[in-house]
């Protein structure tokens, strides 16, 4: 499995072009035995027994934009794309789980391995969902993992509710009237205008929301047609929000609308604001989350039931607002390429995850399905 993961992580592919990752997948599965469907993504299903309840495992399939800088011997092939992500492990791990359970189906019910693309854009889960792949398979639970860089080794984190925030990508555009820089008066410069927007912008946190909510408003980019002595009579604002509930954001929304309009009416100029929430809120049900805390106890694992929300997203949200679900976290390291953050051009997922992500799945199938108890010890 190692080789494999390395493998992966040698051949990196961004989202929806995951061409050889879905093949190598597949091959995998198939060659277990393993029912397979490819669409959007690969979907292996793995039946034991009769009737029994169903339940979905994700991992996520693809790779970065990120030229990688990483010491170790199994760097990304592929230039300018890796996995900074640990989506490479995330893969091997479900396919770890696949092979101990194929060999020893020691469940009653049917295992449906989801295999995602592009889930760095928010669009895979979404793409698999509009396939049918919920409702074709009749998955009633959806579980996903995700390593954590900078906790211990094998930790396992989840909570109850939201634990994963939505993102919302925002564009404000502003039309006033360009002219010479030395006679400012004469028109309205959008740089002054979209100025007053940014620091207004920043008042909807602590001073609309409470400081607590969690909600983070931030602008990445400011874009205008101004030159050395010309003043910009367009300018374009882009940002990126987050919040931990659908309430804020939608609250957040209306007043960054408000601040818009009033800074646009006081310089009478034109301005409009549309935002695309790219991701929603991920949230735990409860009974999911209390099966992967027992499995985690069962696997030998560190666990901490109520861990503090995160601060990123994730499209996994979108299976959870289809079907109960849980979406949990696995410590990946402190020190290191282990503990670089997530997104790191030097970071790699940790290999000895391999058999503990592989034992939690196949422990969390256990839980869910009924194992049988002549099973054979977890090898």
């Amino acid at each position: 499995m190692v080789a494999l993961r390395h493998d992966l992580h040698r051949h990196p592919e961004l989202g929806f072009q995951e061409h050889r990752t879905k093949a190598t997948v597949a091959a995998f599965l198939r060659d277990l035995g393993i029912e397979v469907h490819e669409g959007a993504g690969v979907v292996g299903v793995l039946k034991a027994g009769t009737g029994g309840r169903v339940i979905g495992l994700r991992a996520d399939m693809d790779a970065l934009p990120i030229q990688e800088t990483g010491s170790h011997d199994h760097l990304s092939t592929n230039a300018g794309v890796m996995h900074a992500c640990g989506h490479d492990g995330h893969t091997t791990m479900l396919l770890a789980a696949a092979e101990i359970l194929a060999r020893n189906p020691d469940f009653v019910g049917t295992v449906v391995f989801l295999f995602q693309p592009n889930e760095e854009h928010g669009l895979g889960a979404q793409a698999m969902i509009d396939e049918g792949v919920l409702s074709r398979f009749s998955i009633e639970e959806v579980y996903g993992i995700h390593n954590l860089p900078g906790a211990p080794v094998g930790q396992l984190s989840t909570r109850i509710g939201q634990i994963c925030t939505s993102e919302t990508l925002f564009e404000i555009k502003i039309d006033g009237q360009g002219g010479h820089a030395s006679m400012p008066h004469v028109g309205v410069d959008t740089i002054t205008v979209g100025s007053e927007m940014v620091l207004a912008l920043q008042t909807i946190v602590a001073r609309k929301l409470p400081p607590g909510a969690g909600v983070v408003v931030s602008v990445t980019e400011f874009l205008t047609d101004g030159q050395r002595n010309v003043l910009p009579g367009h300018a374009t604002l882009k940002g990126d929000m987050r919040a931990r509930t659908p309430e804020d954001r939608q609250a957040a929304v209306g007043f960054m609308q408000q601040i818009v309009d009033g800074v646009a009416a006081t310089h009478k100029v034109s301005a409009s604001l549309t935002c695309k929430t790219e991701f929603i809120e991920t949230i735990n049900a409860p009974e999911p989350v209390a099966a992967v805390v027992r499995a985690g106890r069962a696997a030998g694992l560190e666990v901490v039931p109520d861990r503090p929300p995160m601060s990123f997203s994730e499209d996994f949200a979108h299976f959870c607002a289809a079907v109960p679900g849980c979406f949990l976290l696995l410590g990946n390291g402190e020190t290191g390429a282990h503990g670089r953050p997530l997104h790191a051009s030097d970071y790699d997922f940790n290999d000895a995850l391999l058999s503990l992500g592989a034992r939690f799945w196949v422990e969390l199938v256990r839980d869910r399905l009924g194992a049988d108890k002549s099973r054979k010890p977890f090898p």
